[in-house]
């Protein structure tokens, strides 16, 4: 064995440990427990779980909502993608960053806001008398709200480099706009739409805080179902069967999004985005700006900005009223002042941060080695690699309400009795955070010459110097910025939290869905006050994030050795987000798959 297969199978031993104790035996023992008795192991449940109406009831639900959720994400988000690809306007830079402010929140957050709009009390119930909140509408609309920005950045960040000149040639050799763009662009921009399409129907499909805060009792999604079943019911043998036919679902999309992303790996002329944006010229050109700039603001803008409003309108007038409420604890929802969450969320983040980029780091070192044999295909090493970064991808898709649940169940023997320790927290939210980390890295992690490193081992360099001499200098913004990510990742974690917060030491996501969950103005109020604590250091994170993001001065980020290919500018920009999407990386890998963005 050669030493660098060597060094490739110690980088992988971590991080296998890590997701095998931390991901792995949770879920199974969650399985373990549903489907296995005394008697042995009750298979027949499977048939049983499935056959009942109801359960195929939210099978049914959970599918076409998910469908229907992408399709209006497409519709809406398209000619947004080509308004920022194409168009050169004032204000560009800020309007791209209010795009991807609502992937980076929490998802209990944007159920706050769309309860101060579609809820009881909301702006539509004040001008016309209208709730939407419990209905399929409020979900389908935040759901949209939620992966605008993922269809945008993916589908944009292509579209922006690729070169007009040949939709030009077909243009001067007869063809009509129309078909020019249909034999020439739509071809190119295929796989990135497609990749779009299922990164969106797989943060849909796994839908839990937004179902669970707007969908109200009459709806309910897989992961909504699991939590029922497992907290409220303690029926563990339906919410095993249920969790195994979300992992299933997971993999088949995550398989099919590998496919579609190496199906686009083929060359394509790039260019400098700045050579393809131009001023809108035409009433038909500033119409499109127009109504993209009024989708952005009524479907991203407004329910935030209510949002913000409805923590400052108190009964005794505008103020602050319901903000210094937060001070002060009833002995109800929690046994500490609900402003404590703020520091909870921000040390269990912290650590949990230190423990995805630990993980992380190594998992993206690992995968950056990966090389081809000399026909150009996968070697042994090769197809290792890519089953542990898949592996690294599951926790974004399986149900984090199975993780905490399972964390509860199977960490409470010794040597892993964690279930009365603080860390239960930040490790539940670091399997998160550790698939950000992976993917912001590991496309700046391939674009380091190889030569480099085989120089310093030729030296005499060890494998650790050379990792800190020649790598660690190079990536060293995209380590800062995976920390971010993480950090925000983690802050907004919902799903595995909403079981392993203490009452004690809630989360803000926590903290915002128990007020939520309680009648009253001033419960409602504080929880509208809350959630804009959290989405402020949200978005004061993403500020920082956008200002730490390396960038490639030639090309406006794009990774040197990715230029000339289909997925070259999705893997430039790895962004969250959760916040499972956190609940967020906006964009697909350069290889294999990944997933959401996002905390439950």
């Amino acid at each position: 064995m050669t030493r660098r297969r060597v060094t490739v199978l110690l980088l992988v031993a971590g991080p296998t440990l890590f997701f095998g104790l931390f991901f792995g035996y949770p879920v199974a023992a969650i399985v373990g427990r549903g489907l296995h008795t005394s008697a042995g192991w009750q298979l027949g449940a499977v048939a049983d779980v499935l056959g009942r109406r109801d359960i195929r009831d939210v099978l049914w639900f959970t599918t076409w909502q998910a469908l229907a959720s992408t399709a209006l994400t497409l519709l809406l988000a398209l000619p947004g993608a080509y308004v920022f690809a194409r168009f050169a306007f004032p204000g560009k830079g800020v309007l791209r960053a209010v795009v991807t402010v609502p992937f980076v929140l929490p998802t209990v957050v944007v159920g706050s806001a769309f309860l101060a709009v579609l809820g009881r009390g909301g702006l539509l119930d004040e001008l016309w008398g209208v709730r939407l909140d419990t209905t399929v509408w409020a979900i389908l609309a935040a759901h949209v709200f939620f992966n605008y920005s993922v269809v945008v950045r993916t589908v944009g960040g292509l579209w922006a480099q690729l070169d007009t000149r040949q939709e030009d040639a077909a243009r001067t050799l007869g063809a009509s706009r129309w078909r020019a763009w249909r034999a020439v662009t739509l071809p190119a921009l295929a796989p990135a739409v497609a990749s779009a399409a299922l990164m969106v129907f797989l943060f849909t499909f796994t839908s839990f805080g937004i179902v669970q805060i707007l969908g109200g009792p009459g709806y309910s999604t897989l992961e909504v179902e699991i939590y029922r079943q497992t907290a409220q019911l303690l029926d563990l043998s339906t919410a095993a069967v249920l969790t195994l036919v979300q992992l299933g679902a997971v993999v088949m999309v995550l398989a099919l999004h590998a496919w579609v992303v190496r199906r686009g790996e083929s060359t394509l002329r790039l260019v400098d985005p700045s050579r393809t944006a131009r001023r809108p010229r035409g009433v038909a050109q500033w119409t499109l700006l127009s109504g993209v700039l009024g989708v952005v603001a009524v479907l991203l803008v407004l329910p935030l900005a209510v949002l913000v409003l409805r923590a400052f309108d108190a009964p005794d007038g505008f103020g602050l009223t319901y903000f210094r409420a937060l001070g002060s604890s009833d002995g109800g929802a929690f046994l500490v002042a609900p402003i404590a969450a703020v520091g909870n969320s921000l040390r269990y983040a912290a650590v949990a941060t230190l423990i995805a980029l630990v993980v992380g780091g190594l998992a993206a070192v690992a995968l950056s080695r990966e090389r081809r044999g000399k026909d150009g295909r996968p070697g042994g090493m090769s197809r290792l690699l890519r089953g542990f970064d898949a592996l690294l991808m599951l926790p974004l898709g399986v149900s984090a309400v199975t993780v905490g649940f399972g964390f509860l169940i199977a960490l409470d023997e010794p040597p892993l009795d964690l279930r009365a320790s603080w860390i239960l927290v930040p490790l539940a939210q670091a399997l998160v955070g550790a698939p950000f980390v992976v993917r912001t890295m590991l496309p700046v992690l391939r674009a380091v010459d190889q030569r480099l490193r085989d120089a310093a081992s030729v030296l005499g360099a060890s494998p650790w110097r050379v990792w800190w001499e020649v790598d660690l200098p190079l990536v060293r913004r995209a380590v800062l910025v995976a920390a971010g990510f993480a950090f925000a990742v983690s802050l907004g974690e919902f799903g595995a939290t909403v079981f392993l917060a203490r009452p004690d030491n809630p989360t803000l996501p926590v903290a915002v869905a128990r007020l939520l969950g309680r009648p009253g103005d001033l419960n409602y109020g504080q929880a509208m006050a809350l959630s804009t604590v959290l989405m402020l250091v949200c978005v004061v994170s993403l500020l920082v994030l956008e200002r730490l993001r390396p960038r490639d001065p030639h090309d406006g980020g794009t990774p040197r050795s990715a230029r000339g290919r289909t997925d070259a500018p999705v893997a430039a920009d790895p962004r969250p987000a959760s916040t499972r999407r956190p609940d967020v990386a906006l964009t697909a890998p350069a290889k294999g798959p990944r997933t959401k963005e996002r905390p439950h």
